[in-house]
């Protein structure tokens, strides 16, 4: 064999041998790929997770992606039936397309954080409560507000938000009230008095006085309610009001509920939401014409207006009123509250049905407050003739305030204690009511023990 046949011989086997080579890469390559298949396939079917993935996410895009094919090949085949079957079924298919839009609208509504009072009116919470101050809040003796809720049948505390002189409770972050200094701190930690409350299911109601106000008077001029010559419009205390007419003033209140729906209060209770009485008041310039028949609106005005916002918070609004503006055309041209009316514009009426408020012979009764279960029976059985003009999916629930203490400035009182408490409550039950709170304005319970 010579050199070149040798060479030729040489360079047959080399490639035989690369052939081999190359035949055995490339089955690995093949094997390689297929199992490397077999992985993404039981990946993407939720099988096995593949490492670096997004996991469940790149599942759920799957079978979304699998029932977005089934959708669409549902849509032609309804396509493909032609335009007969889709004219016959057009009313149909828009009924559908409008009840389902209708169920979008009212799930974004409940999911949107907002308050449903059509579903809060068909089932309110039954609330037995009591009112606690700013200082006692803050100091030690709100443990004995706690110990009468653990032994007793409490279950909820309006507690002082804004109170009568003014003063805000506790220290605001922000907000009108922080800057003019209303701000006391009464509550040293409004977060943790509230979550003690929470702690005990106990339904917290914010209590803001409204249009009594000598904080804000004094710190804004255009919101202090004047008369004619410049004096102060002030109260049997002393205590100025500031102007109801005045959407500064409305925002100020509004203001203030909002921030406690946001730290976690339950429910907004305005009390001193009227007019002033009084020699005074009288004189008073609202800057507006007004007659005595005019007021109701501008409460009703602001209330609604609070509602809106505050429901917007997903908390209700309640309106305290006096228990003689029932029935009493006098009481409600005077104050502004219009008991009916504000049965649509507030989520709760809270009337201070207390016996001692009440003149002698009201009701037929000699002395109200020396007969506390009448009296409370009366008033309330004319609540219920009063509202039932008021459509009930539409109607505030009544809440009436009940007498926590001895009226020692009436002729002819009695003491109150334990057995006038439960009148009261039995008087309540008897009208037709479930809900109710005492009021001590020293917040001295021990009756309830």
């Amino acid at each position: 064999m010579n050199r070149r046949e040798w060479k030729k011989s040489r360079l047959t086997e080399r490639q035989l041998k690369n052939r081999k080579i190359i035949s055995i890469i490339g089955i690995a390559a093949g094997v390689t790929v297929i199992i490397a298949a077999i992985f993404v396939c039981l990946g993407v079917f939720g099988v096995i997770r593949i490492p670096g993935s997004n996991g469940d996410k790149d599942q759920t895009a799957a079978v979304d992606a699998i029932e977005v094919e089934t959708i669409e090949a549902e849509a032609g085949a309804e396509t493909e039936n032609g335009t007969d079957t889709m004219a016959e079924n057009g009313n149909d298919a828009e009924s559908e397309n409008d009840e389902d839009s209708d169920s979008d609208s009212e799930d974004d509504a409940e999911d949107d954080g907002s308050f449903d009072r059509e579903k809060w009116l068909a089932s309110p919470p039954v609330v037995k409560g009591l009112y606690v101050t700013g200082p006692v809040a803050g100091s030690s003796r709100f443990d004995e507000i706690l110990s009468i809720i653990d032994s007793t049948e409490i279950n909820a505390v309006v507690l002082d938000v804004k109170n009568d002189e003014g003063n805000v409770t506790f220290k605001m972050s922000s907000g009108h009230p922080s800057d003019i200094g209303a701000c006391v701190g009464y509550i040293r930690d409004i977060d943790a008095t509230l979550q003690e409350l929470k702690d005990r299911d106990v339904y917290v109601i914010g209590r803001i006085a409204c249009f009594k106000d000598p904080v804000l008077a004094e710190a804004d001029a255009d919101c202090a309610l004047k008369t004619s010559d410049g004096r102060a419009v002030t109260d049997g205390e002393g205590l100025a009001w500031v102007n109801p007419c005045n959407e500064t003033t409305w925002e100020y209140l509004i203001g203030i509920a909002e921030y406690c729906a946001d730290i976690g209060f339950d429910e907004i209770q305005y009390d001193y939401v009227r007019f002033p009485v009084g020699d005074v008041a009288a004189q008073a310039d609202y800057g507006v014409e007004l007659g005595d028949t005019d007021k109701h609106e501008y409460i009703e005005g602001f209330l609604q207006l609070a509602s809106e916002r505050i429901h917007a918070k997903g908390i209700p609004v309640t309106a305290d009123v006096f228990g003689t503006v029932i029935g009493n055309e006098v009481d409600v041209g005077m104050v502004g509250q219009d008991y009916v009316k504000l049965a649509e514009c507030v989520d709760a009426l809270c009337p201070m049905v207390y016996p001692s408020h009440y003149g002698n012979g009201v009701y037929g009764i000699p002395v109200p407050d020396a007969r506390p279960y009448d009296t409370v029976y009366a008033a309330l059985t004319s609540s219920s003739e009063e509202l039932s003009s008021v459509d009930i999916s539409d109607r505030a629930i009544v809440r009436p305030w009940l007498q926590a203490f001895t009226a020692t400035w009436v002729p002819g009182h009695i003491s109150y204690d334990e057995e006038q408490i439960q009148d009261q409550i039995r008087a309540v039950e008897d009208a037709g009511y479930e809900s109710w709170i005492l009021w001590n304005a020293k917040n001295n319970y021990t009756a309830l023990k």
